[in-house]
């Protein structure tokens, strides 16, 4: 899709602290995830429980993590039903075996409650006792169930002087319950990340692991609007000319920021909200260690109203729509009404294909149509057809033969089929046809036969052949 993207990258704010301009450590500090096995993690989405979900989830974003990342896994909920104790440590923090944890997730059986806050608080106590700072990634498919308040043990945690960096990531939670969770993750220096199915936790997945303790702040702020207005967007880093992951987040209707090392990237910007256009993806941003750098970035897309008719009437089509380089970036079906489609500001070919149509006029492409920023284009296209029935007869009755309807200038096939007991009828272009006949040796008449006639538009033609 040719996209119109207001792109700002300016060089501004040299970062404050020593912190902000270091690489993470050649040894990362752990990464411990809290993993939700209470009972509720057997119910089903997309076809799935939700622990099988999130088992593979985890899997599979712990596989990019590098090899001398240590990983620890403390469980809630495994061991006992109805215990606000049941929190077990599964994999130590000095583990760096990925397979392991890997393992150890798919053997977990969902069965307790959800202890939130004394899981944390258990968690804290090992980082107090070690003296080792670490990024703690809760995952929850539901609220506190023991009376703790998760927040508060956060906030203590901080005030003490414990080093961590809290991430929780809600998977598949309501509106409503998320207060307590966003005010621990901000209170944890991290961020709070709704995952509504799959997709939604693997993103989440991938943010947290460009957001670790060792990482500094965000060097690179991404700011993204609709028609003026800003919008929740979730930006992925590619590592530029690849499909390599190197870090992401998510606007919340604000300027937010990824630390990414001094490199050049590929940034995939998606509106999460209000729109159906397509990703903008901006090429080649570099970024840097000691200074901030901005992508301001501009989804002010409009309408296409397509409308599409047969002989001035309403007519079914299915529509497609590309972009400048040929890719489809929308369509669907206008069952003989105005169809609307959302895309970016830009300009697009629309391939237009009429339904319950014969002849070599059925399919239109309509060139160099443009999208402005929060305005409806008419797009609007008319066909023309008369209709062709055709009757072989035997014995004063309609019988059964085989109809091919030949278009005769360009030698193409557009129609046919079977006759049976009710003949061949068809809507078609204008045009001059050949139409052949075979009779079926079931009616006990045999012989090709064939003739030629015109269709104009507007007309029905008859053509009746007699055996």
């Amino acid at each position: 899709m040719k996209q119109l993207a207001v792109i700002f990258c300016a060089l501004i704010f040299s970062f404050q602290s020593n912190s902000q301009t270091k690489q993470a450590p050649e040894v990362p500090s752990p990464i411990i995830f809290i993993y939700d096995a209470s009972g509720s993690m057997w119910g089903q989405m997309e076809g799935k429980t939700k622990m099988e979900i999130a088992s593979s989830v985890l899997s599979s974003s712990i596989d990019n993590f590098a090899e001398n990342q240590k990983i620890g896994l403390v469980a809630y909920g495994n061991r006992k039903k109805g215990d606000c104790q049941d929190v077990e440590t599964l994999i130590p923090i000095t583990n760096t075996s990925k397979s392991q944890v890997a393992s150890a997730v798919k053997s977990i059986k969902p069965l307790g409650m959800t202890p939130l806050a004394y899981s944390a608080e258990m968690v804290i106590d090992q980082l107090r006792k070690s003296k080792e700072k670490a990024t703690i990634v809760l995952i929850t498919d539901g609220i506190e169930s023991c009376d703790g308040n998760i927040c508060d043990v956060v906030k203590a945690a901080k005030k003490e002087g414990i080093d961590f960096k809290l991430h929780i990531v809600g998977f598949g939670l309501k509106a409503g319950e998320t207060a307590q969770l966003e005010c621990a993750a901000k209170a944890g220096d991290g961020h709070y990340y709704d995952a509504a199915d799959a997709s939604g936790l693997s993103e989440a997945m991938t943010e947290v692991a460009s957001e670790t303790v060792d990482k500094p702040k965000g060097n690179h702020g991404v700011y993204a609007t609709m028609n003026g207005k800003p919008i929740d967007a979730l930006v992925t880093a590619y590592k530029a000319g690849t499909k390599n992951k190197a870090g992401g987040t998510r606007t919340y209707r604000d300027t937010s920021f990824v630390y990414l090392p001094q490199e050049t990237y590929d940034l995939e910007i998606r509106p999460l909200e209000n729109s159906r256009v397509e990703p903008i993806v901006l090429k080649d941003i570099r970024t840097s260690n000691d200074k901030k750098t901005y992508s301001i970035i501009s989804f002010d897309g409009g309408k296409f109203a397509v409308s599409t008719t047969n002989n001035g009437e309403g007519w079914d089509c299915t529509v497609k729509i590309l972009n400048a380089d040929g890719k489809t970036v929308g369509g669907g079906r206008t069952y003989g009404r105005t169809k609307e489609f959302e895309l970016n500001a830009g300009t697009y070919s629309i391939v237009l294909q009429a339904i319950n149509l014969n002849g070599t006029d059925t399919k239109a492409t309509v060139e160099n149509n443009v999208i402005t920023g929060g305005e409806t284009t008419d797009v609007a296209y008319n066909f023309e057809s008369g209709t062709l029935e055709v009757l072989p007869m035997g014995g004063g009755k309609l019988i059964d033969c085989t109809v091919n309807v030949i278009e005769v200038n360009s030698r193409t096939s557009v129609g046919g089929g079977r006759s049976y007991d009710h003949g061949v009828k068809m809507n078609i272009n204008p045009g001059t046809y050949e139409i052949k006949v075979r009779a079926l040796k079931k009616t006990g008449f045999s012989g090709d036969k064939s003739t030629t006639i015109t269709v104009k538009k507007g007309e029905d033609v008859k053509q009746t052949f007699n055996y």
